[in-house]
């Protein structure tokens, strides 16, 4: 993961941090400020659905809730028998450390089952558990992993910039 030694150091002022009014973010369970929110512990996660159009600028600690569940989470389960994972259920993070230990955890289970996958396993259809994907190689949906973790790495980085320079 490129990106995450500048992580290092991310304090729960920054993770926290809501950079624009009705920005969604992980928060103690009962104060959330939409409409819907998720999550199985002290802590849950801003949503809405359908999601409002244009959508909110989310948190580092919700993007970084994104990465976990929806983006390494899901993928561990689905693929590596890593256990279900999934917004509604999921234990959130109410500190940058504990979000930290959680993506590290979801990055190397996701990094060891790719590793196990071989190239046999690479030229395997997805199947079923990934919607535009089924019948798709393997090797397409790494790549689509890759390019989210690319992505939603590079805005958390921008957040950090933006929480440093405010």
């Amino acid at each position: 993961m490129h990106f995450r030694p500048r992580l290092e150091g991310l304090t729960d002022e920054e993770y926290l941090w809501e950079p624009a009014p009705g920005a969604w973010n992980v928060r103690p369970r009962g104060t959330s400020t939409t409409g819907m929110a998720a999550g199985g512990g002290d802590f849950t996660i801003d949503w809405d659905m359908p999601e409002p159009s244009p959508p909110p600028v989310t948190t580092i600690a919700w993007r970084l809730g994104h990465l976990i569940v929806g983006v390494l989470g899901a993928r561990n389960a689905a693929h590596f028998g890593a256990g279900s994972a999934d917004y509604l259920t999921h234990l959130y993070a109410g500190t940058a450390a504990g979000a930290l230990t959680q993506l590290d955890d979801a990055y190397h289970t996701w990094s060891k089952g790719v590793a196990l996958l071989g190239e046999d396993g690479l030229h395997r259809p997805v199947g079923p558990t990934e919607r535009g994907f089924a019948e798709e190689p393997m090797a397409t949906l790494v790549l689509h992993i890759n390019r989210e973790m690319i992505h939603h790495g590079a805005e958390i980085l921008l957040l950090r910039d933006l929480f440093r320079t405010r």
